[in-house]
Order: C-alpha cells, then structure tokens, then sequence
C-alpha cells in the first residue's frame, strides 16, 4: 500500500493526500499522522529556541529570516521521517495502532530462523485455529505444538536416527528448525503437505514429484530470496527414509556420517559440507535440541510412554 505524505514543508498536495487516505484507511495513515504531527511540535521548539537567542546578528535582514523559517521548517519534517523525538510513537500508542502491531504475532519461518529458540507455542497454537483454506503450510497430520510434533513424528525419527547412529532429539531437531515445529511444511502442487521435513531440493537425480517453493540462501553472508525446486513425499516416513538414503549416497557427507556419535560435530560436519548456506545451521539445530520445548516435549512423551506400559501391565 502506497502511504502519502509531505517530503517538503510546502507540499501540500502530500497533506491532501494523507486526508484522502485517512478517510479510507485510518489505521494505515495513523504512523503518517503522527508523524505530521510531531513535525509541527518540532517546528514549535526550533522557533521558540530562535526567540530565546540573543537576537539577530550584524548582518540579518528580512530576507535571511525567511531563508532561515524555510529551514527550519524543512528540518522539522526532515527529523520526523527520520528516528524523530518518539512523540509519533507515544502518538500512536493513544491512536491504539503501537498495541495493534504488537499484539500480531511474527509466524513466518524467516522470524523462527532468526529466533529459533524463541518459538512456537502461541504461533502454532494460532495456527491451529486457523482455518484449513487460510494457514500458511498446514501438515497433514494433527501437529499444532512441539510436544505434538514430537509424539507424532517420533517413530519414524527413531527408526532414520538408528540407520544413522544419531539421537532420535537430533533429527526431530534439525526437522523442527527446517518447518518450525511442523508449522511451515510446504505445500505440493495439488495443495496437499510436501511432507518435506529437511528441505531436500529435488535435482537431476530425483524422479519424484516436486514442488516449486520461495527459499532463503545465503551469499556471502548475504541473505537471498530464490525460487527452488523440493522433493515432496507421500508421507512424513518416507521424508525420514529419503533423509538417510540422500546423506548415505552422497559422498560429500561422508565426514558427517562419521561423526554420528556427537550430534554438535554431526550437524557442524553437514553444514561444512554445503547441506544449508546459513553460517549458523548447526548452531540452529542444536539450540533447539538442547531449547525448553524440546525438552519439554521429550519429557512429555516419556510420561505418556511410563503410562502406557503401567496401563498395559495392570490389564495383564
């Protein structure tokens, strides 16, 4: 949306403009109003401050003062585009918009990769009651938690982390950091989930189907948008399988099979070896792994276990 406002003090038009807009969108043009605002006040402090001096110099005239009011006056408004004096902010606290912006919630999965440890449970519980036609990437199975992701996906996690002598928690990890905790799976062509947990690009050597999906990637430690093909999968087992065989067939991650027995050293190997472009991938997953939720979770899902078999014991 196209925001009018004033870049010259004598721009009117911009003030007609912003009036025009109002009227159709008052939540949109508050910032701007505010704004407008607290450039008057600062041109009130600058001509206050000119009257406080110790008058007008040797060789002031008429002439200089106006040069000198057009100034001023352009300088208030430059100042209030810029950082300001915070008044806009408090300006738009009283108008009710600062709350409004503070009270949506960040669900995409560039703000999970950024924060990954700061995640999930308010966005995926929003997720949640979102509906159907409406959320972003929803999975096929009913995920809208990490204690939910966790008890649902873990034993096809368990049976890929024994192929590959990793923790179950370090899959689940890397997985929880590539979809944010199931939130952002993304979606095939015929709007179904992908059932991709890890990202994997479908190149020449995958006959598979495929879908194309917007991306982030580094380049020299700049952040890029990109297009790219993925594999998708007809369920979540079949991702974990398809994990195993593509680490297991491609000889660059030959060093980070070897170093299964860490999973710090296993995901630091794999980023080394070009699996993700972001500088801190390993040091994600691993901040997850060792995160609240996911301890949460494990904890969750060793208690259900203890229940079952106390259940099932008492029967016997």
């Amino acid at each position: 949306m196209n925001t009018a406002t004033s870049a010259l003090y004598h721009d009117f038009s911009g003030l007609t403009a912003l009036k025009h807009q109002a009227r159709e969108d008052q939540a949109g043009t508050a910032d701007q109003v505010a704004r407008q605002f607290e450039s008057l006040f600062v041109q009130m402090m600058v001509k206050q401050m000119r009257q406080a001096s110790f008058g007008n110099g040797l060789f002031e005239s008429k002439q200089s003062e106006f040069v000198r009011d057009m100034y001023d006056q352009q300088l208030s408004l430059h100042l209030s585009e810029q950082r300001g004096l915070g008044m806009a902010k408090l300006l738009r606290n009283q108008l009710g918009v600062e709350q409004a912006v503070k009270t949506q919630p960040n669900t995409s999965l560039e703000a999970y990769w950024q924060h990954p440890s700061v995640l999930a449970k308010g966005r995926v519980t929003a997720a949640a009651k979102a509906d159907n036609t409406a959320a972003e990437d929803r999975p096929s199975v009913n995920i809208d938690s990490p204690e939910s992701f966790v008890e649902a996906l873990w034993p096809a996690a368990d049976s890929a982390a024994q192929a590959l002598g990793l923790p179950t928690e370090a899959l689940l990890a890397q997985a929880a950091l590539e979809t944010g905790w199931g939130g952002h799976v993304m979606r095939s062509a015929d709007g179904g989930s992908s059932h991709n947990l890890f990202g994997i690009k479908a190149d020449q050597r995958w006959s598979g189907d495929r879908v194309r999906q917007e991306t982030l990637e580094f380049e020299q430690d700049v952040v890029v948008r990109r297009r790219e093909y993925f594999r998708t999968y007809g369920s979540y087992d079949e991702s974990f399988r398809d994990y195993v065989t593509f680490l297991k067939q491609n000889p660059r991650y030959t060093n980070a099979l070897q170093n299964t027995q860490d999973a710090t050293q296993y995901f630091k190997a794999l980023q080394d070896a070009g699996y993700a472009t972001d500088p801190d991938y390993a040091e994600k997953i691993v901040r997850v792994m060792q995160g609240p939720e996911m301890q949460t979770a494990l904890n969750r899902l060793k208690g259900s276990l203890r229940q079952s078999i106390q259940s099932e014991t008492e029967a016997i």
